[in-house]
């Protein structure tokens, strides 16, 4: 299991990219379709959200998958898409309940691989760990234990 463990920070990455893919792919065409696209308004007032959630949701999702890419603020943004996620499986994906899981099974595992990264964080691997981690820093050592 060393091995494995040896690989977190890859995982981490792997993981921290795929999702700020997916992300970035589902909320930009929110934010360039706004001018005559009253279609994704209207999709969000139909399942009973404001039409302005639609900008919400684009720039949670294409600026909050950047930051994913980037592992910077990851937490934070991770956390926002996490709620997003939840509000999207509840107004909009759960319409058959909670037991028609494939109504739901690809927002639930974006939850999920948000609210993983929102509690583990970017890794060493991500622009957070130089940042706010102290891995830029040198440390001093610790002393032995007695």
């Amino acid at each position: 299991m060393r091995f494995l463990d040896s690989l977190r920070p890859v995982g981490l990455l792997v993981l921290r990219v795929a999702l700020g893919i997916i992300f970035i792919s589902h909320g930009y065409p929110k934010l360039a379709h706004l001018r005559g696209g009253g279609q994704m308004r209207g999709f969000f007032v139909e399942h009973g959200l404001p039409g302005y959630f639609v900008y919400i949701a684009g720039v949670i999702e294409t600026f909050g998958g950047g930051l994913l890419l980037l592992g910077l603020f990851t937490r934070a943004a991770a956390l926002l898409l996490t709620i997003e996620m939840c509000v999207a499986i509840w107004k909009v994906h759960s319409t058959h309940g909670y037991l028609a899981v494939n109504d739901y099974q690809f927002p639930l595992t974006l939850a999920a691989g948000c609210f993983a990264l929102a509690t583990i964080g970017a890794g060493l691997i991500s622009l957070d760990h130089p940042l706010f981690e102290g891995g830029g820093r040198a440390r001093a050592p610790r002393p032995p234990k007695k």
